[in-house]
């Protein structure tokens, strides 16, 4: 379980092919204080540690995770938020996070706002409820929704989120892996069940 709240940038430094599996290896400031078999959010997405050496360590992604996420697209040299497992003890300052990517979100639109930044995305609408004010994962960053509609939404920025950590790196375009509010999606499960039985019922009489 993670936060959304986003510890540091990691770059990733080699990207091996083992059959449909990539293995990152990944820079960055907390890489000595991993541990093999640990939990860690690489944009969003939870990995597992396998190999720690020095200021680097190395996940592995299969291709469930390479197709419902940004992470195929990853190069030697991309960026990545970071952020390892909450503990049970740690404050909640952002919102929980499964680090279970739902699906991809296309950048539209970067607006810069007298020092903020609000960004539009667009993305395929399933089963998942997006409401204004509700929470968002971006690239595993835990937001707040500006503005909901179908297969869209907006986030505003604030300058210390947008240094450290992917956003300033965002262009129209730009592909990133969204998890909708854990809370909305089982809400949104059990109203489609109560549905189909209302609808079952309603056929038999």
């Amino acid at each position: 379980m993670f936060t959304g709240i986003i510890e540091t940038l990691g770059t990733i430094q080699k990207i091996e092919k083992e059959g449909t599996n990539l293995h990152f290896t990944i820079a960055s400031s907390i890489s000595n204080e991993l541990k093999i078999d640990q939990s860690i959010a690489h944009n969003g997405v939870c990995l597992t540690v396998v190999a720690q050496e020095g200021d680097t360590h190395v996940v592995t992604a299969i291709e469930e995770t390479l197709v419902r996420s940004s992470l195929g697209q990853l190069k030697e040299g991309s960026v990545v938020n970071l952020e390892r497992c909450m503990k049970a003890s740690d404050r909640v300052d952002g919102h929980f996070v499964q680090g279970h990517v739902d699906q991809t979100g296309v950048c539209k639109q970067v607006e810069e706002r007298n020092g903020s930044w609000y960004f539009y995305f667009t993305f395929e609408q399933k089963e998942h409820v997006v409401v204004e004010k509700g929470s968002i994962t971006i690239d595993g960053t835990s937001l707040t929704v500006v503005e909901a509609k179908e297969g869209a939404l907006s986030v505003a920025i604030i300058p210390y989120t947008y240094e450290h950590t992917v956003f300033h790196s965002y262009e129209v375009g730009s592909i990133v892996n969204l998890e909708f509010d854990i809370i909305g999606k089982y809400i949104t499960r059990l109203f489609e069940r109560q549905q189909k039985v209302v609808s079952k019922y309603s056929r038999r009489t």
